[in-house]
């Protein structure tokens, strides 16, 4: 099977790559964009390419019988509006009319738990709940239109389904990401303090597994929620503490206190070299995502299971000091 990957630099991209060339019988192909450390070594075709630049995307999609489409920008209060749909919207749409004229069968479109409305808070949250295509927040409305208007494209010649993770933690995660970069800054000790709420928290290695299995099981037209275990930041600090045998010890602001030093901690983390983690966007996040996150249609298609918070943030720390993150 010729499988394509773009985002493929990225945490889940490079770990996915690395669990689909176990079976030799696959071919990769990667668009590259900027960043290839995590690709480094690794057999496969990449090709350069820009999702704001059509013509570069025919060649990438030639010949190939699935597409796994990661590549999105992330914000959580640092980019323009603008330049976060070009990317997370027209950039979708530009692909995903590369692949259609390619022929390519099986689209796999990685969209987000944040495309999803999360209200109410007291009801069980699965894949029923609308897009969030009226949010305030860049990404979530950015990630819900590309995802409402991915699934209108699906064909008898085109089958289209998409993957919904929560927040993604874990090995292999040479950027890192920004959840990455939170996991070390609690092993050092580095935040200024932690904040009220938290997150859906998922392995990538338990997102990858099921990305694989929707190759053949998911059904062409739907979407999955890929979860795992809710926990605050200060629960996540704790285990993580306790797995690794240290201390964190950070006082917990509320969040209208967070919120009074959002300016303040931007230019901390900018005396720092670092990205700031707490911004307007991120504590909104952590006030408004629902607890009660279903991944049991996921269970039943995809085999999704999610592994024990413990067991993800011990292999993280553990690769980040083999990698010399830490």
């Amino acid at each position: 099977m010729k499988i394509a990957v773009t985002g493929a630099a990225g945490h889940v991209g490079c770990n996915l790559i690395r669990a689909l060339l176990k079976d030799d019988e696959h071919k990769i192909r990667v668009l590259q964009y900027h960043d290839h450390k995590a690709l480094d070594g690794l057999d496969i075709e990449i090709v350069e390419g820009d999702l704001h630049q059509p013509e570069t995307l025919i060649g990438f999609c030639s010949g190939i019988d699935v597409l796994f489409h990661l590549a999105s920008k992330i914000s959580i209060g640092s980019n323009s509006y603008e330049s976060i749909y070009q990317t997370n919207v027209q950039g979708t749409k530009n692909l995903v009319l590369a692949a259609q004229n390619a022929g390519i069968k099986r689209y796999i479109h990685f969209s987000s738990i944040h495309a999803l409305i999360h209200q109410p808070f007291d009801e069980m949250m699965d894949e029923s709940r609308g897009l969030a295509t009226h949010s305030s927040i860049a990404y979530e409305k950015t990630k819900s239109l590309a995802e409402e208007w991915v699934l209108t494209q699906k064909s008898d010649a085109f089958e289209v389904l998409v993957l919904n993770p929560t927040s993604i933690i874990g090995p292999a995660d040479y950027k890192p990401s920004l959840m990455g970069q939170l996991l070390i800054r609690l092993y050092n000790n580095s935040l200024p303090a932690l904040v009220p709420g938290g997150y859906d928290w998922v392995d990538v290695r338990d997102i990858v597994k099921s990305a694989i299995s929707a190759i053949k099981n998911g059904k062409s037209g739907e979407s999955y929620i890929l979860s795992g275990n809710w926990t605050t930041v200060k629960e996540l600090a704790d285990v993580l503490a306790e797995v690794n045998n240290i201390k964190i010890n950070k006082p917990i602001f509320p969040i209208w206190l967070a919120r009074i030093g959002v300016p303040f901690i931007h230019i901390w983390s900018k005396v720092m070299g670092q990205h700031p983690l707490y911004t307007n966007e991120s504590l909104t996040i952590l006030q408004s995502g629902n607890k009660n996150i279903s991944h049991q249609k996921a269970a039943k298609d995809l085999g999704h299971t999610a592994r024990p918070l413990a067991e993800t943030l011990k292999d993280a720390i553990d690769w980040f000091k083999e990698n010399k993150y830490i």
